[in-house]
């Protein structure tokens, strides 16, 4: 948690400190009317890491056991299970919306990214479950087991053909951070530090975490409007999932993981005028 505070902190900071920095036009460092702004919507195939595979496949699809109250004896007993979902696919379809500004051929922007819900069905209603020590059965409800992700990257990029050349190729870096959400399957039980049980619930569960993109994107430019092809690299170190406070782990497989992926799309961008050039309109 320190980590994550600190780490928004040190984003706040430097998104302050680069605002005043272009704000402070009577310095000369840039010509505040030739700024162009522009928003754009996208969207891309992005094929997940095996180790992101296997994390949503693994937390997700999470076979837990049970404790609950025999019927019969009114005590609490362990029951045990198995559950098969259908595995996630290793791809899911991004989305996006980037806000930003260029200025000649520096462009920043903010790309807001997620992604529809992944799915895998139960496969019943209820579970019939067996206490360990009895034989005695139990039914538990069952969910779907669901995940998403969305987040968000400031990102920079240079324009290597100059301002207005009708094709471009546009590298870009940036950070931000991204949040994931799992459902579990069923009520699981979990033992807490002092040995009590603590139970899963029907809600979604988070884990947050920073991320670094690496992206380059092929434009064709008709003012105000462009078509881009692009594709990159995104890498997210996810935090340790926590369940109702406590640390979902499933040997061997540590839920402080990796969620890398790659992915290549389509996006649509409109450029707005710049004050120069309405100006340079409005004398026509």
């Amino acid at each position: 948690m320190k980590t994550k505070i600190v780490y928004l902190v040190s984003l706040l900071c430097a998104l302050t400190f680069a605002t005043s920095a272009f704000a402070d036009s009577e310095s000369g460092f840039y010509e505040k009317d030739h700024i162009r702004g522009f928003i754009s919507i996208g969207a891309d195939y992005r094929g997940m890491f095996s180790n992101f595979h296997e994390y949503v496949n693994t937390v997700g699809r999470y076979n837990g056991g049970f404790v609950l109250d025999n019927e019969e004896t009114g005590k609490e007993e362990t029951y045990s299970s198995s559950i098969s979902y259908a595995e996630f696919n290793d791809w899911y379809i991004g989305l996006h919306m980037n806000v930003g500004a260029q200025y000649k051929q520096f462009l920043t922007w903010f790309n807001i990214n997620f992604m529809p819900t992944q799915i895998s069905e139960r496969p019943s209603q209820y579970l019939t479950v067996t206490g360990e020590e009895t034989g005695d059965t139990q039914k538990v409800p069952l969910f779907d087991v669901k995940w998403f992700t969305y987040g968000v990257d400031w990102m920079f990029g240079w324009k290597l053909f100059g301002e207005n050349t009708v094709i471009n190729l546009i590298p870009s870096i940036g950070f931000g951070f991204n949040l994931m959400n799992i459902h579990l399957a069923s009520l699981y039980a979990f033992t807490d530090d002092s040995g009590n049980y603590t139970y899963s619930r029907d809600r979604y569960y988070s884990t947050m975490d920073a991320t670094f993109t690496a992206e380059l994107e092929l434009r064709l430019e008709f003012d105000p409007i462009a078509i881009g092809i692009y594709g990159g690299y995104r890498h997210v170190d996810y935090s340790d999932l926590e369940i109702e406070d406590h640390i979902l782990v499933r040997t061997p497989f540590d839920t402080d993981n990796d969620g890398d992926t790659w992915y290549v799309g389509l996006r649509v961008t409109w450029i707005f005028m710049s004050d120069w050039q309405r100006k340079q309109a409005d004398k026509l």
